[in-house]
């Protein structure tokens, strides 16, 4: 049985519709976690010190060690919570491509997980981005291909021309 999805894939590609849309097509409740949460539940000076993460003005990302301190907790967490029984969607952005992934990998162990990518082509990705309002410009474009270099999939998805949905239904497909 699955008991973890994680999502990977750049900012503005589809990831968090796709969620929703799992959440509602999936026959059992699942929990919906992503990197953003961990950001946000940072302290704000997190956000403007060479320890914690950045944002460039050019949608760069720039993680720090206190950054990687609090996503490994972050991540065991997430483990711990499926392996008490929760299942959880994960929403990621593996800007550290393969080794990323191997994080993850370590810390959900034994657990059944389905890898899924989320892939969306730059140009779409950056209207999404620009639409959104609240997102760096230049995020969507410098991580639309850098979050997929290493990594190995169950399943791809690419919303360039398929809905939230159709991806949910896709993946829902391999969920055992």
């Amino acid at each position: 049985m699955t008991q973890v999805i994680v999502l990977n894939g750049g900012s503005s590609s589809g990831k968090s519709g796709i969620i929703r849309c799992l959440q509602a097509v999936l026959p059992d409740p699942w929990l919906a976690l992503g990197t953003d949460m961990l950001v946000e539940a940072m302290p704000a000076s997190m956000q403007a010190s060479d320890g914690g993460i950045e944002f460039a003005p050019d949608g760069a990302v720039i993680v720090g060690p206190e950054f990687r301190t609090l996503e490994a907790a972050w991540i065991e967490g997430v483990a711990a919570m499926a392996r008490a029984g929760a299942r959880v969607i994960v929403d990621e952005v593996f800007l550290g491509g393969a080794e990323s992934q191997q994080r993850w990998q370590e810390a959900l162990g034994e657990l059944r997980v389905l890898w899924v990518g989320v892939r969306c082509d730059a140009a779409v990705a950056t209207g999404r981005e620009v639409a959104r309002g609240d997102r760096t410009i230049g995020m969507a474009a410098s991580q639309a291909e850098v979050v997929h270099q290493g990594v190995t999939y169950d399943l791809e998805v690419d919303t360039t021309h398929a809905e939230a949905m159709e991806c949910a239904r896709t993946i829902a497909a391999h969920v055992k």
